[in-house]
């Protein structure tokens, strides 16, 4: 296996985690927040997706998959088309409201642009800089592992909730 195949395998746990947190859950499940400041399944699988859509499409030199593949106008959301969530609110929160199909269907298409990607990656395209606004300077290596360590979180989050709710 080599670093390509690592970085595919780990982005498809995501893709799995994401489909067993979403599938089979009403709009109103997805959109339920355990209290009022808490965060829905539904803004934390867009969020997930939204910022690794955005980061890939940033290393990648692609338009994200938001904008390019029109579903920013699906999710009609009160947001500036840019918006990852990232700071947002609880009232911000509670304005993400899809129906599972969406929230799959634009993670899914952001996962085959990331596993495209991902799979064109050599070891040496790894230790390329992205982003120099940290010190150090962030490679694309340490962005992907970001970007898998933060969307794990959030889709095991999204797990607890979904549990959460089943137990009521």
């Amino acid at each position: 296996m080599n670093t390509a195949d690592v970085l595919a395998d780990a982005f498809g746990r995501v893709q799995e985690s994401v489909h067993e947190a979403v599938d089979g859950l009403s709009a109103e499940d997805l959109g339920a927040q355990l209290d009022s400041g808490a965060n829905s399944i539904a803004w934390l699988v867009w969020h997930l997706a939204r910022v690794q859509d955005d980061h890939v499409a940033d290393a990648s030199g692609q338009e994200q998959v938001w904008l390019d593949q029109g579903w920013a106008d699906r999710f009609e959301l009160p947001f500036t088309d840019t918006e990852t969530g990232y700071g947002q609110s609880a009232g911000q929160v509670a304005q993400v409201r899809a129906d599972a199909a969406l929230l799959t269907g634009y993670y899914d298409a952001v996962h085959e642009r990331t596993v495209d990607f991902v799979r064109g990656l050599d070891d040496a395209a790894l230790d390329r800089v992205v982003d120099e606004a940290w010190s150090p300077p962030v490679t694309l290596g340490v962005r992907l592992i970001s970007v898998i360590g933060d969307d794990m979180q959030h889709v095991g989050q999204a797990a607890f909730v979904r549990g959460s709710l089943e137990r009521r």
